[in-house]
């Protein structure tokens, strides 16, 4: 099962679609997740050595899944409300897998290896696709992108979707650029992902003995988050920063130090000096920006619905119907909150569990980060994550959900209270 999760793990980024019937795409990382959940169950009952977490955490995913069940019972369109939960649980699995998998640091090393290697590839994929413009024009690498790369990964009805609502382009002060999205639909599901895999990549740079290799990928990462032009991704970053830079600094020796330094330097620059990142991160703060105006639009809606219905929300997977009656399925109408978005979804409660799921994961890390700068580095991403979906919804996506819910399961690790050498003992192997 061990393995199986590591190949699991670098597919994520590279999944492809099934498309069983028409007009249904099904990832195939879902397929993956449930094989390995029934195998992981049938062989844990047969040899009794089945293990379940029972800790808060644990309960609050279990609590999360059985408030969304609840909210199909006021939903109007069931049948969305079926396809949304079919989903959730064909991917939550891998939580209970993992934590039992992934149950000891040197495994969480060694997962956090696989994810970032298998991330890197898919950054310098996003790279590759955004600098092409320079080169071959932006119409025709949209054009090869949209007819000839994302099918495979998305599927045709999903693929036609996000090609009908694309958001891929970004005007920055008069001029147009195509926005990374390398395999994904979008460069927000991208960011997201690379978000969650950065913090990861630096504390390898740190605990590793390939600290070129870990170095330039981190790098490779960064610059590919830069390239999704996604506002809520760069908060996101700012906020793990600050959050790396005061809790590991006083028990950081000297060359992560100046790592940590270097990297502060590096980000600071790009932001004093005018370019289309800096751009872009600095107006997420102006109010009067038309999609930050449309944002706060959204925001009151999901409230006052979710006021509307505090108990069950108003069914998961119908909110579209609430703000536009006639909305088709794959209609991309959401609240573009996660929060708020569960909320008017499946109630105030269930947006509690989830909170509750990342507050106690991130309090966890932060309990084992005595041990080891891996612990930290999950809590970074944790953190990044629950920033970025202040004003995204990355819930849905199979693969940032996977990553999300294999980093949450990480916190369920055994603790040794043997610190890392270089972060105040485990140094990974060559």
């Amino acid at each position: 099962m061990d393995t199986f999760l590591i190949v699991l793990i670098a597919y994520l980024p590279f999944q492809l679609a099934l498309n069983p019937s028409a007009g249904i795409d099904l990832a195939s990382i879902r397929v993956l997740i449930l094989g390995a959940f029934f195998v992981w169950l049938a062989v844990g009952l047969r040899k009794k050595r089945l293990v379940v977490k029972k800790n808060i955490q644990t309960g609050l995913v279990i609590a999360f899944l059985f408030l969304n069940v609840l909210s199909l019972l006021v939903a109007r369109n069931t049948d969305w409300s079926s396809r949304k939960l079919l989903f959730l649980f064909s991917i939550f699995p891998v939580y209970f897998v993992a934590s039992q998998a992934v149950n000891k640091r040197e495994k969480i090393l060694k997962a956090s290896q696989t994810i970032v290697f298998s991330a890197t590839a898919a950054a310098t994929v996003g790279l590759v696709q955004f600098f092409a413009q320079f080169l071959f024009g932006l119409e025709s690498v949209y054009k090869f992108w949209a007819d000839h790369v994302i099918e495979p990964f998305l599927g045709k009805t999903f693929a036609a979707a996000v090609l009908q609502n694309p958001s891929w382009l970004v005007n920055i002060s008069g001029k147009t650029y195509l926005r990374a999205t390398a395999t994904f639909p979008d460069p927000h599901m991208f960011s997201f992902f690379l978000g969650l895999v950065i913090p990861l990549a630096l504390a390898l740079a740190v605990l590793s003995e390939k600290k070129i290799f870990y170095s330039l990928a981190l790098v490779i990462l960064l610059l590919a988050d830069a390239a999704t032009f996604s506002r809520g991704g760069y908060l996101g970053l700012f906020a793990g920063l600050v959050l790396a830079i005061t809790l590991s600094w006083p028990r950081l020796k000297k060359v992560p130090k100046v790592l940590a330094a270097g990297l502060a330097v590096l980000l600071a620059v790009i932001l004093i000096i005018p370019n289309p990142v800096s751009k872009r991160y600095f107006s997420s703060f102006d109010l009067k920006e038309g999609s930050n105006e449309g944002r706060m639009e959204m925001w009151q809606k999901a409230v006052s619905i979710a006021l509307n219905n505090p108990l069950n929300g108003v069914g998961i997977g119908n909110y579209p119907l609430e703000i536009k009656p006639g909305a088709s399925y794959r209609d991309p109408i959401y609240a573009h909150n996660t929060y708020l978005d569960i909320a008017a979804e499946t109630g105030i409660l269930s947006t509690l569990a989830f909170l509750g799921i990342l507050i106690f994961a991130i309090k966890s890390f932060l309990k084992k980060s005595r041990e080891s700068l891996i612990f930290l580095a999950s809590a970074i991403s944790l953190t990044i994550f629950a920033i970025h979906s202040l004003v995204e919804t990355a819930i849905y996506s199979p693969v940032v959900l996977t990553l999300f819910l294999i980093i949450v399961s990480f916190s369920n690790a055994e603790e040794k209270n043997k610190p890392d050498k270089n972060f105040g003992a485990y140094v990974l192997p060559r």
